[in-house]
């Protein structure tokens, strides 16, 4: 991710394809509880859904404690994979959201599609202005329903929340699977959505 941002806001390479970012990266110790807003039963106990209270963490303690030490704008990304990708979408979903911008990377939402359906129809217009990147990778084709088909009809769910055209981008990449595409989606995604209007 450094890599990337260094050479995408890069100056003396004149790539200029976005600002200048400061990358806060946050070692998980329990992605089922940190990345999850929901419960799902399984045979072994579990602490999932524990989601909602990591977003806390970040938007009422980390945000401001890294506005405060750093020379900052108001414009924040929040990116994640798998089910890190999840979070990011309810993190999207969810209109008190103090993130600008969102890059899912091949989102776990088979987690709880329902979940997911539902939030999408109470979705607010203030979600629905910011911008949205949802990478999808190749899983095989014996995932294929359970990855790229979820995938997009998420998607397709989303953008008929609006008669006006979406800040949303979704993109399948075929040579990737779900380990390999988290760096390359993360440089289409920041492309994206630094994107001039």
């Amino acid at each position: 991710a450094s890599g990337i941002v260094h050479f995408m806001s890069s100056n003396r390479n004149r790539n200029n394809l976005m600002p200048e970012s400061i990358i806060i990266a946050i070692e998980n110790v329990d992605r089922e509880r940190d990345f999850t807003v929901t419960k799902i039963k399984t045979k072994r106990p579990n602490n999932m859904g524990g989601g909602r209270i990591f977003l806390n963490f970040i938007e009422k303690e980390l945000v401001p404690y890294i506005d405060k030490k750093y020379k900052t704008e108001p414009f924040r990304t929040l990116v994640g994979h798998s089910l890190g990708g999840l979070l990011t979408l309810n993190s999207y979903m969810d209109e008190n959201s103090v993130f600008n911008a969102y890059i899912s990377i091949d989102p776990s939402i088979w987690w709880n599609e329902e979940m997911m359906k539902n939030k999408v129809d109470s979705i607010s217009s203030i979600s629905l202005d910011k911008k949205l990147y949802i990478a999808t990778a190749n899983q095989g084709e014996a995932n294929y329903e359970r990855n790229k088909q979820r995938h997009d009809s998420l998607y397709t769910l989303i953008t008929k929340k609006s008669d006006k055209p979406l800040n949303i981008e979704i993109e399948y990449f075929e040579k990737e699977n779900h380990r390999s595409v988290p760096l390359v989606a993360l440089y289409e995604g920041l492309k994206y959505i630094n994107q001039e209007e």
